[in-house]
Protein backbone atom coordinates (compact mmCIF):
# COMPACT_ATOMS: atom_id res chain seq x y z
CA UNK A 1 0.00 0.00 0.00
CA UNK A 2 1.28 3.53 -0.66
CA UNK A 3 0.61 6.81 1.08
CA UNK A 4 1.01 10.31 -0.26
CA UNK A 5 1.48 12.31 2.54
CA UNK A 6 1.49 16.42 1.77
CA UNK A 7 2.08 19.34 4.49
CA UNK A 8 4.05 22.84 4.64
CA UNK A 9 5.86 21.42 7.32
CA UNK A 10 7.82 18.84 8.33
CA UNK A 11 10.43 17.92 10.78
CA UNK A 12 12.43 19.22 11.94
CA UNK A 13 10.78 22.45 12.28
CA UNK A 14 9.17 22.31 15.32
CA UNK A 15 5.29 22.71 15.40
CA UNK A 16 2.17 20.31 16.39
CA UNK A 17 2.07 19.60 12.81
CA UNK A 18 5.71 18.40 11.97
CA UNK A 19 5.57 16.06 14.87
CA UNK A 20 2.48 14.58 14.83
CA UNK A 21 2.95 13.89 11.07
CA UNK A 22 6.59 12.38 12.23
CA UNK A 23 4.82 9.75 14.40
CA UNK A 24 2.16 9.03 12.08
CA UNK A 25 4.37 8.51 9.21
CA UNK A 26 7.15 6.61 11.30
CA UNK A 27 4.12 4.12 12.43
CA UNK A 28 2.67 3.24 8.65
CA UNK A 29 6.72 2.56 8.12
CA UNK A 30 6.63 0.13 11.09
CA UNK A 31 3.52 -1.55 9.54
CA UNK A 32 4.89 -2.26 5.41
CA UNK A 33 3.30 1.14 4.18
CA UNK A 34 5.16 2.81 1.17
CA UNK A 35 5.08 6.82 2.09
CA UNK A 36 5.78 9.70 -0.83
CA UNK A 37 5.97 12.89 1.26
CA UNK A 38 5.23 16.24 -1.09
CA UNK A 39 6.59 19.21 1.11
CA UNK A 40 8.01 22.71 0.20
CA UNK A 41 11.92 22.57 -0.60
CA UNK A 42 13.56 22.59 3.17
CA UNK A 43 16.65 24.77 3.67
CA UNK A 44 19.25 22.20 3.15
CA UNK A 45 17.47 20.52 0.65
CA UNK A 46 17.55 17.37 2.24
CA UNK A 47 15.48 14.03 1.63
CA UNK A 48 13.28 12.25 4.70
CA UNK A 49 15.36 8.57 4.49
CA UNK A 50 11.09 7.11 5.28
CA UNK A 51 9.93 7.96 2.10
CA UNK A 52 10.35 5.94 -0.87
CA UNK A 53 10.01 9.33 -2.63
CA UNK A 54 10.47 13.02 -1.08
CA UNK A 55 9.64 15.34 -3.97
CA UNK A 56 10.07 19.06 -3.02
CA UNK A 57 8.20 22.04 -4.67
CA UNK A 58 9.45 25.59 -4.62
CA UNK A 59 8.14 27.22 -1.03
CA UNK A 60 7.59 30.90 0.10
CA UNK A 61 7.50 32.77 3.41
CA UNK A 62 4.66 33.58 4.99
CA UNK A 63 4.34 37.32 5.70
CA UNK A 64 3.20 36.60 9.28
CA UNK A 65 5.57 33.87 9.97
CA UNK A 66 9.22 34.97 8.27
CA UNK A 67 10.37 30.75 9.14
CA UNK A 68 7.54 29.10 7.79
CA UNK A 69 7.14 28.47 4.16
CA UNK A 70 3.99 27.15 1.93
CA UNK A 71 4.58 25.77 -1.10
CA UNK A 72 3.71 27.36 -4.48
CA UNK A 73 0.42 25.59 -7.03
CA UNK A 74 1.82 23.03 -8.52
CA UNK A 75 -1.30 21.05 -9.26
CA UNK A 76 -0.12 19.63 -13.32
CA UNK A 77 3.62 18.88 -11.71
CA UNK A 78 0.88 16.75 -9.14
CA UNK A 79 -0.69 15.05 -11.75
CA UNK A 80 2.15 14.00 -13.44
CA UNK A 81 3.93 12.59 -10.69
CA UNK A 82 0.81 10.76 -9.61
CA UNK A 83 0.57 9.35 -12.95
CA UNK A 84 3.65 7.72 -12.92
CA UNK A 85 3.44 6.75 -8.85
CA UNK A 86 -0.40 6.75 -8.29
CA UNK A 87 -1.08 6.35 -4.75
CA UNK A 88 -3.43 4.54 -2.91
CA UNK A 89 -4.41 7.50 -1.09
CA UNK A 90 -3.43 10.72 -0.02
CA UNK A 91 -3.35 12.71 3.55
CA UNK A 92 -3.23 16.66 3.18
CA UNK A 93 -2.29 17.81 6.44
CA UNK A 94 -2.29 21.44 5.48
CA UNK A 95 -4.28 23.95 3.78
CA UNK A 96 -2.17 26.13 2.27
CA UNK A 97 -1.22 26.34 -1.98
CA UNK A 98 0.27 23.13 -2.07
CA UNK A 99 -2.44 21.59 -0.77
CA UNK A 100 -5.31 22.95 -2.97
CA UNK A 101 -2.99 22.15 -5.72
CA UNK A 102 -3.04 18.36 -4.28
CA UNK A 103 -6.17 18.46 -3.55
CA UNK A 104 -7.81 19.55 -6.82
CA UNK A 105 -5.02 17.07 -8.42
CA UNK A 106 -6.28 14.17 -6.29
CA UNK A 107 -9.61 14.70 -7.24
CA UNK A 108 -9.09 14.92 -11.04
CA UNK A 109 -7.16 11.73 -10.85
CA UNK A 110 -10.05 10.56 -8.12
CA UNK A 111 -7.58 9.28 -5.49
CA UNK A 112 -8.70 9.22 -1.86
CA UNK A 113 -8.37 12.27 0.08
CA UNK A 114 -7.92 12.45 3.63
CA UNK A 115 -7.37 15.89 5.20
CA UNK A 116 -6.02 16.84 8.33
CA UNK A 117 -7.38 20.07 10.60
CA UNK A 118 -4.73 20.99 12.52
CA UNK A 119 -4.47 24.94 12.81
CA UNK A 120 -7.19 27.32 14.23
CA UNK A 121 -6.93 29.95 11.62
CA UNK A 122 -9.73 32.09 13.58
CA UNK A 123 -7.34 32.58 16.26
CA UNK A 124 -3.79 33.39 14.58
CA UNK A 125 -5.86 35.65 11.81
CA UNK A 126 -7.39 37.89 15.45
CA UNK A 127 -4.06 37.88 16.73
CA UNK A 128 -1.99 39.37 13.56
CA UNK A 129 -4.82 42.12 12.87
CA UNK A 130 -6.50 39.74 10.05
CA UNK A 131 -9.79 39.56 11.53
CA UNK A 132 -11.38 41.02 8.28
CA UNK A 133 -10.66 37.75 6.64
CA UNK A 134 -12.33 35.08 9.10
CA UNK A 135 -15.59 35.15 6.55
CA UNK A 136 -13.81 34.13 3.67
CA UNK A 137 -11.29 31.83 5.26
CA UNK A 138 -13.77 29.74 7.16
CA UNK A 139 -15.80 29.61 3.80
CA UNK A 140 -12.67 28.67 2.11
CA UNK A 141 -11.65 25.58 4.30
CA UNK A 142 -14.55 24.38 4.56
CA UNK A 143 -15.12 24.40 0.53
CA UNK A 144 -11.95 22.44 0.96
CA UNK A 145 -12.29 20.13 3.59
CA UNK A 146 -15.74 18.74 2.37
CA UNK A 147 -14.25 18.10 -1.01
CA UNK A 148 -12.13 15.43 1.16
CA UNK A 149 -13.59 11.99 1.36
CA UNK A 150 -12.76 12.52 5.10
CA UNK A 151 -11.41 15.29 7.87
CA UNK A 152 -9.81 14.07 11.09
CA UNK A 153 -9.49 16.61 14.07
CA UNK A 154 -7.85 15.66 17.35
CA UNK A 155 -10.67 16.82 19.69
CA UNK A 156 -14.22 15.99 19.91
CA UNK A 157 -14.80 19.27 21.06
CA UNK A 158 -13.25 20.97 17.82
CA UNK A 159 -15.47 18.16 15.65
CA UNK A 160 -18.70 19.83 17.40
CA UNK A 161 -17.62 22.75 16.39
CA UNK A 162 -16.82 22.53 12.56
CA UNK A 163 -19.91 19.73 12.24
CA UNK A 164 -21.82 23.18 13.37
CA UNK A 165 -20.36 25.31 10.61
CA UNK A 166 -21.50 22.62 7.83
CA UNK A 167 -18.44 20.38 8.08
CA UNK A 168 -19.16 16.54 6.78
CA UNK A 169 -17.49 13.22 6.82
CA UNK A 170 -15.41 14.76 10.45
CA UNK A 171 -13.97 12.02 12.28
CA UNK A 172 -11.49 12.33 15.26
CA UNK A 173 -8.23 11.29 15.55
CA UNK A 174 -6.69 11.78 18.85
CA UNK A 175 -3.06 12.56 19.45
CA UNK A 176 -0.61 10.32 21.49
CA UNK A 177 2.87 10.71 23.48
CA UNK A 178 6.01 8.86 23.86
CA UNK A 179 5.36 8.13 27.45
CA UNK A 180 8.61 6.37 27.14
CA UNK A 181 10.86 9.58 26.57
CA UNK A 182 8.40 11.85 28.16
CA UNK A 183 8.89 10.39 32.07
CA UNK A 184 9.77 11.93 35.42
CA UNK A 185 13.05 9.76 35.30
CA UNK A 186 14.59 12.23 32.71
CA UNK A 187 14.69 14.74 35.55
CA UNK A 188 18.03 15.92 35.71
CA UNK A 189 19.88 17.51 38.81
CA UNK A 190 22.68 19.14 36.74
CA UNK A 191 20.23 21.02 34.42
CA UNK A 192 18.50 22.51 37.72
CA UNK A 193 21.41 23.58 38.80
CA UNK A 194 22.34 25.45 35.74
CA UNK A 195 19.27 26.89 36.38
CA UNK A 196 20.06 27.48 39.64
CA UNK A 197 17.91 25.57 41.37
CA UNK A 198 17.81 23.67 44.45
CA UNK A 199 16.15 20.49 45.14
CA UNK A 200 12.95 21.34 46.90
CA UNK A 201 12.84 25.25 44.83
CA UNK A 202 10.17 24.76 42.31
CA UNK A 203 9.90 25.35 38.49
CA UNK A 204 7.42 26.89 36.40
CA UNK A 205 7.37 26.23 32.80
CA UNK A 206 6.52 27.21 29.41
CA UNK A 207 7.01 25.00 26.33
CA UNK A 208 5.83 26.67 22.65
CA UNK A 209 6.09 28.83 19.89
CA UNK A 210 6.75 32.66 21.93
CA UNK A 211 4.20 34.33 19.63
CA UNK A 212 0.91 36.56 20.27
CA UNK A 213 -1.34 33.55 19.39
CA UNK A 214 -0.24 31.81 22.34
CA UNK A 215 -1.17 33.94 24.58
CA UNK A 216 1.76 35.14 26.07
CA UNK A 217 0.51 38.29 27.80
CA UNK A 218 -1.45 36.17 29.83
CA UNK A 219 1.67 33.52 30.25
CA UNK A 220 3.63 37.03 31.27
CA UNK A 221 0.90 37.63 33.95
CA UNK A 222 1.13 34.33 35.40
CA UNK A 223 4.58 34.09 35.63
CA UNK A 224 4.68 36.87 37.59
CA UNK A 225 2.01 36.22 39.68
CA UNK A 226 4.09 33.07 40.72
CA UNK A 227 7.05 34.23 41.34
CA UNK A 228 5.13 36.97 43.26
CA UNK A 229 3.47 34.73 45.77
CA UNK A 230 6.64 32.25 45.93
CA UNK A 231 10.03 34.32 45.38
CA UNK A 232 11.95 30.94 45.29
CA UNK A 233 9.87 29.71 41.96
CA UNK A 234 12.20 29.52 38.77
CA UNK A 235 10.76 30.50 35.46
CA UNK A 236 11.64 28.38 32.46
CA UNK A 237 10.27 29.16 29.17
CA UNK A 238 11.19 26.84 26.50
CA UNK A 239 10.63 27.83 22.64
CA UNK A 240 11.49 30.88 20.82
CA UNK A 241 9.60 33.32 18.57
CA UNK A 242 8.99 37.15 17.99
CA UNK A 243 7.47 37.52 21.22
CA UNK A 244 10.70 36.82 23.23
CA UNK A 245 12.08 40.21 23.70
CA UNK A 246 8.71 40.84 25.09
CA UNK A 247 8.71 38.47 27.29
CA UNK A 248 12.49 39.27 28.32
CA UNK A 249 11.61 42.49 29.16
CA UNK A 250 8.29 41.20 31.13
CA UNK A 251 9.75 38.94 33.01
CA UNK A 252 13.70 39.47 33.48
CA UNK A 253 14.53 36.76 35.78
CA UNK A 254 13.20 34.19 33.55
CA UNK A 255 15.62 31.41 31.75
CA UNK A 256 14.90 31.38 28.29
CA UNK A 257 16.37 28.16 26.80
CA UNK A 258 15.14 28.30 22.87
CA UNK A 259 14.09 25.55 21.28
CA UNK A 260 14.41 22.16 22.60
CA UNK A 261 14.08 18.62 21.10
CA UNK A 262 14.62 14.84 21.54
CA UNK A 263 16.04 14.12 24.88
CA UNK A 264 17.06 17.29 25.90
CA UNK A 265 13.16 18.54 25.83
CA UNK A 266 12.20 15.35 27.82
CA UNK A 267 14.63 16.47 30.28
CA UNK A 268 13.84 20.04 30.60
CA UNK A 269 10.22 18.87 30.83
CA UNK A 270 11.14 16.26 33.68
CA UNK A 271 12.92 19.15 35.56
CA UNK A 272 10.25 21.15 36.07
CA UNK A 273 7.40 20.79 38.38
CA UNK A 274 4.33 23.08 37.16
CA UNK A 275 3.76 23.61 33.15
CA UNK A 276 1.95 26.91 32.32
CA UNK A 277 0.35 26.59 29.27
CA UNK A 278 -2.43 29.80 28.22
CA UNK A 279 -2.96 28.84 24.54
CA UNK A 280 -6.15 29.03 23.27
CA UNK A 281 -5.29 28.90 19.97
CA UNK A 282 -4.40 24.76 19.34
CA UNK A 283 -6.40 22.10 17.67
CA UNK A 284 -4.80 19.81 20.40
CA UNK A 285 -1.63 20.98 21.79
CA UNK A 286 0.81 18.33 21.88
CA UNK A 287 2.88 19.75 24.51
CA UNK A 288 0.27 18.92 27.28
CA UNK A 289 0.47 15.34 27.20
CA UNK A 290 4.06 15.84 26.94
CA UNK A 291 4.10 17.61 30.36
CA UNK A 292 1.88 15.41 32.19
CA UNK A 293 3.93 12.46 31.06
CA UNK A 294 6.84 14.32 32.50
CA UNK A 295 5.00 14.30 35.67
CA UNK A 296 4.04 18.09 35.57
CA UNK A 297 0.84 19.60 37.05
CA UNK A 298 -0.92 21.38 34.04
CA UNK A 299 -2.75 24.41 34.64
CA UNK A 300 -4.34 25.25 31.33
CA UNK A 301 -7.78 26.32 29.93
CA UNK A 302 -9.93 23.98 29.65
CA UNK A 303 -9.64 23.56 25.53
CA UNK A 304 -8.61 21.42 23.39
CA UNK A 305 -5.86 18.58 24.76
CA UNK A 306 -6.28 19.82 28.69
CA UNK A 307 -10.06 19.82 28.02
CA UNK A 308 -9.83 16.11 26.39
CA UNK A 309 -7.25 14.65 28.73
CA UNK A 310 -7.27 16.76 32.36
CA UNK A 311 -9.87 15.86 35.14
CA UNK A 312 -10.16 19.22 37.25
CA UNK A 313 -8.18 19.21 40.11
CA UNK A 314 -7.70 15.53 39.22
CA UNK A 315 -5.11 15.47 36.94
CA UNK A 316 -4.21 19.09 36.60
CA UNK A 317 -5.46 22.63 37.00
CA UNK A 318 -8.72 23.72 34.38
CA UNK A 319 -9.52 27.10 33.56
CA UNK A 320 -12.79 28.11 31.95
CA UNK A 321 -11.52 29.48 28.99
CA UNK A 322 -11.51 33.24 28.65
CA UNK A 323 -11.50 33.55 32.56
CA UNK A 324 -8.11 35.47 32.89
CA UNK A 325 -8.50 35.89 36.72
CA UNK A 326 -9.02 32.78 36.96
CA UNK A 327 -6.12 31.28 35.47
CA UNK A 328 -3.67 33.83 36.80
CA UNK A 329 -5.06 33.03 39.97
CA UNK A 330 -5.08 29.29 39.33
CA UNK A 331 -1.17 29.52 38.72
CA UNK A 332 -1.07 31.20 42.57
CA UNK A 333 -2.13 29.28 44.17
CA UNK A 334 -0.70 26.03 42.92
CA UNK A 335 2.78 27.57 43.38
CA UNK A 336 2.84 27.72 47.15
CA UNK A 337 1.17 24.18 47.22
CA UNK A 338 4.01 21.83 46.48
CA UNK A 339 1.96 18.42 48.06
CA UNK A 340 -0.79 19.62 45.38
CA UNK A 341 1.47 20.11 42.41
CA UNK A 342 2.91 16.67 43.13
CA UNK A 343 -0.21 14.86 43.91
CA UNK A 344 -1.11 15.98 40.04
CA UNK A 345 1.80 15.50 38.25
CA UNK A 346 1.75 12.45 39.67
CA UNK A 347 -1.56 11.48 38.55
CA UNK A 348 -0.92 13.48 35.21
CA UNK A 349 1.71 11.29 34.47
CA UNK A 350 -0.94 7.99 34.85
CA UNK A 351 -3.13 9.65 32.99
CA UNK A 352 -0.58 10.52 30.03
CA UNK A 353 1.38 7.17 30.01
CA UNK A 354 -2.10 5.39 28.83
CA UNK A 355 -1.52 7.14 25.61
CA UNK A 356 0.00 5.38 22.59
CA UNK A 357 1.28 6.82 19.31
CA UNK A 358 1.06 2.87 18.42
CA UNK A 359 -2.71 2.99 18.86
CA UNK A 360 -3.36 6.50 17.50
CA UNK A 361 -1.49 5.26 13.81
CA UNK A 362 -3.35 2.02 13.32
CA UNK A 363 -6.56 4.46 13.78
CA UNK A 364 -4.85 6.61 11.16
CA UNK A 365 -4.37 3.94 9.09
CA UNK A 366 -7.51 2.81 9.18
CA UNK A 367 -9.14 6.01 8.53
CA UNK A 368 -6.98 5.64 5.02
CA UNK A 369 -8.41 2.29 3.95
CA UNK A 370 -11.68 3.45 5.09
CA UNK A 371 -11.39 6.41 2.53
CA UNK A 372 -10.45 3.53 -0.52
CA UNK A 373 -13.70 1.65 -0.22
CA UNK A 374 -16.43 3.53 -1.68
CA UNK A 375 -14.62 4.26 -4.90
CA UNK A 376 -13.10 0.18 -4.83
CA UNK A 377 -16.73 -0.69 -4.24
CA UNK A 378 -18.01 1.46 -7.22
CA UNK A 379 -15.01 0.09 -9.31
CA UNK A 380 -16.15 -3.84 -8.07
CA UNK A 381 -20.12 -2.82 -8.87
CA UNK A 382 -19.15 -1.66 -12.51
CA UNK A 383 -17.48 -4.59 -13.55
CA UNK A 384 -20.75 -6.70 -13.06
CA UNK A 385 -22.45 -4.47 -14.90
Amino acid sequence: MRIALVSETWSPEVNGVAHTLSHLASHLVSKGITLQLIRPEPTGGERDSLMERDLHVRGIALPIYADVHVGVPCRRRLIRFWRQERPDAIYIATEGPLGWSALNAARKLAIPIVSGFHTNFDQYAANYGLGWSIPIAQRGLRYFHNRCGATLVPTHEQRKALETRGYRNVSVLARGVDAHRYTPSRRDADLRREWGVGPHQPVALYAGRLASEKNIELLADAMSAMQQANPTLVQVLVGDGPARKTLAQRLPDAIFTGFQKGEALARHYASADIFVFPSLSETFGNVVPEAMASGLAVVAFEHAAAKELITRDIDGCLVSPGDRAGFVDAARTLSCQPAVYARLGRQARERAASLSWANIGDRFLAHLIQAQRPLHAASHTTSHV
